[in-house]
Parts: C-alpha cells; structure tokens; sequence
C-alpha cells in the first residue's frame, strides 16, 4: 500500500467522505499515517493528534482525526483540552460522544461536542443533540466528511444553526452576535460550502 493511499482507501468503500478537508488535511494525516501488522495482516495506523498512541485508522476515525486537527491547526484549542469518545451517562445508559472540546476555563465542562458517526443528518442530528444535553456543551458539530452541521444548544429543545464554531481565542457570543456583509453571506454559503440542499 503506497503512502498517499492509505487515507483514501480506508475510506473508498464506505458512507464517510473526506470532501469537506482540503488536500493540505489530507496529506497531512497521510504523511502521520502508517501500516503495522496486526493479528497477522497489515493495518493502517495513525499517531492520535490527541491521545498521542497509534489507534488503527477505519473510516470514522479518518474523519475524527481530520477533524481534530483541524480543531488544532484551524480553531486553536490545545489536544489537552479535547477527548476522544468521552462518556456522556443517560441515568443508567452511558454512550460515548466522538469528540469534546472543553471549555477553558471550566476544565472539567464540555464546550463542543463533535459526533462524526452516523453517514445522515437527520439520524446524527438526533444523536448529537442528546449528546449536547447530557453533556451541557452549548455548541454541537455533526459531520460526515462530506457535510458539516454546527449548532448552539439554546435549551434542551432548541438548536440553532450557527455559521461555525468560535476558535480557542472567541467566545461563543462572538459566532452568535456576528454580522455579516453580502460578501460574507457568499463566503459562508451552506449550500456551496457544507454541501448541504435546501432542503437540508
């Protein structure tokens, strides 16, 4: 398996897309990315952008880890501030979101959570939500690969769409309270840029 390969054809087979990251992403997990035996056959393995040990590279992680780096590279949060699978308890039912940003000055808070698991909107939406209320983050991102979603959690029952998450060195209210110019609108177009239909 050649090395520029490995990311595409984990993911060639699959319902993830890596249309939303650039080639520069792309390369990037690339180039961090490796084959190792494991149980006998070879596997490619990635170095986790967060958990600093190598973790086998599937689809969902391809996205996460693209994901993350972005978190890292493009918005600023520090990998000691974000969680892999962190546990989200449901009275006695626990399921584990993908990915929590913690708030910085609330270390022990979730602040983003991002869910990249399931290949529809309308099923992660769903998911992402309960996951937002069970962790009282108050921003939420759902993507694919292909698509991306970014909501605040206004009440457990209220999501609005927000035209991105803040970076590390924003607050929240700095994505709510923006405004935006014609040029911006174009720029930021969820139909071009996410993907996304109308109808979505």
């Amino acid at each position: 398996m050649a090395q520029q390969d490995i990311v595409q054809s984990i993911i060639v087979d699959s319902s993830h897309s890596l249309e939303l990251f650039d080639e520069a992403e792309i390369a990037a997990l690339n180039g961090r990315a490796f084959v190792k035996q494991a149980r006998g056959k070879e596997a490619p393995y990635v170095e986790c952008i967060v958990r600093s040990k190598p973790v086998r590279l599937k689809p969902e992680e391809v996205v996460r880890q693209l994901y993350a780096a972005r978190l890292v590279n493009k918005y600023g949060y520090s990998p000691e501030r974000i969680i892999f699978e962190y546990q989200v308890n449901f009275g006695l039912e626990k399921k584990k979101a993908d990915i929590v940003v913690f708030d910085k000055d609330k270390k022990d808070a979730p602040y983003i959570v991002v869910e990249v698991k399931k290949p529809k909107l309308s099923e992660g939406k769903g998911q992402l939500r309960s996951y937002c209320n069970g962790a009282g983050a108050p921003v939420g991102v759902w993507t694919n690969g292909q698509q991306i979603s970014h909501y605040n959690r206004k009440d457990p029952n209220y999501f609005e769409d927000i035209s991105d998450i803040p970076k590390s060195s924003q607050s929240l209210a700095d994505i709510l309270n923006e405004r935006f110019t014609l040029k911006d609108l174009i720029v930021k177009d969820k139909v071009a840029n996410e993907r996304k239909s109308l109808k979505d």
